[in-house]
């Protein structure tokens, strides 16, 4: 598939489509549910776009055409950043996009998709479903008027596309760089500008000289880009966002007023996208990278500890404005830093230890 494709709106993707067989069958004397879905992604873009996809399609299927999804990619209904308003008016009844998105309403909306130094895939798994987060969640969504669940996750992202090498955290000043989130005010923090765009903007952007620098997701769908046609330098770990959760918004007038058997289908294949999406991730962008540094002459890097420390102080400045926005703001962010601290104990002396281990032994 080329590059140009999704951005012109070609052809649909096929998926897989598996239906629950432990949900009960709806009758046909059953009423049918239209949702229209709009999303924040291209038609048939690997991972985020194809994800989407893949959800509104299971959807269908677990519920035998009961609730009639009606995709929109971005650009086909309404524009890739108008679909909170549609939902939250109720004009359609789903997204599925990265809540960071949605920051200007409420800085909170960014602790539900990635924050710098933030909960990797797992951690925010266990965060959601037992720290306390999706309670907040729905606390911050509900004041717009929208329902929040789990619907795909990247993993850690890479920290970026850049010109030119990034040896001290002088170097960033004055970048145009393409990042959202609370990773964009950081880098404002580090005297660089940061730019909010859709992902079928970038490419354009980058090649004419707009931008200077982009983050995007990964290896798999970095090189669907080909970003590496402008910019060879390859930096790794992106601090801004270590574990990205997509989320699945539904109007929430809309969601009360289904069955509690139509809610259990709509959360359990949510939930099961949140991991379908993150293995698809996981898998493809090993090869991916190979082939980005072998045929195509990207130069990897690794930000220094220096570049990285100056991160973590913006962050936290970043953070304090975030805590003074609002009371559910900081209780958002004080269960988050409670999370990260209980979490990354233990990940430290779990996964992080028994991952160095083995690729020490393995020399992988």
């Amino acid at each position: 598939m080329k590059r140009r494709s999704f951005l012109t709106g070609a052809a649909a993707a096929t998926g897989a489509v598996a239906a629950a067989s432990s949900f009960p069958k709806p009758s046909l004397a059953q009423k049918r549910i239209t949702a229209v879905m709009v999303t924040t992604w291209p038609r048939d873009f690997p991972g985020l776009g194809t994800g989407a996809q893949r959800l509104a399609k299971r959807l269908n299927a677990a519920t035998e055409g009961k609730i009639k999804v009606e995709y929109y990619a971005a650009g086909e209904r309404v524009g890739a950043f108008a679909s909170f308003d549609e939902v939250a008016s109720g004009k359609a009844q789903m997204y599925h996009a990265a809540d960071y998105y949605w920051k200007g309403k409420h800085p909170g909306w960014a602790y539900y998709t990635a924050v710098p130094f933030g909960l990797t895939y797992a951690e925010m798994n266990a965060w959601i479903q037992w720290g306390g987060g999706q309670q907040l969640w729905d606390k911050v969504a509900g004041g717009f008027g929208l329902k929040c669940l789990r619907a795909g996750n990247t993993g850690v992202q890479m920290g970026g596309w850049f010109r030119k090498e990034i040896n001290s955290a002088a170097d960033l000043k004055g970048l145009k760089m393409r990042i959202p989130g609370l990773g964009g005010d950081v880098m404002a923090k580090l005297g660089a500008s940061p730019v909010s765009l859709p992902g079928g903007q970038i490419y354009e952007n980058l090649v004419s000289g707009a931008i200077d620098a982009t983050e995007w997701v990964g290896p798999w769908n970095d090189a669907f880009m080909k970003f590496y046609e402008a910019a060879k330098y390859y930096y790794y770990p992106g601090f801004h966002e270590p574990g990205s959760m997509l989320a699945l918004g539904m109007n929430a007038s809309w969601w009360g007023k289904l069955s509690k058997n139509d809610q259990a289908i709509i959360e359990a294949i949510a939930l099961s996208e949140n991991d379908i999406m993150m293995g698809e991730f996981n898998y493809k962008s090993g090869g991916a990278l190979k082939t980005l540094v072998k045929d195509h002459g990207v130069k990897l890097r690794q930000f220094n500890d220096d570049v990285y420390d100056a991160f973590a102080k913006a962050s936290e400045e970043v953070f304090e404005k975030v805590r003074g926005h609002s009371a559910l703001a900081k209780a958002v962010d004080d269960s988050f830093r409670a999370a990260r601290n209980t979490l990354g104990g233990w990940t430290k002396i779990s996964d992080q230890a028994y991952l160095a281990q083995r690729n020490r032994a393995l020399k992988l």
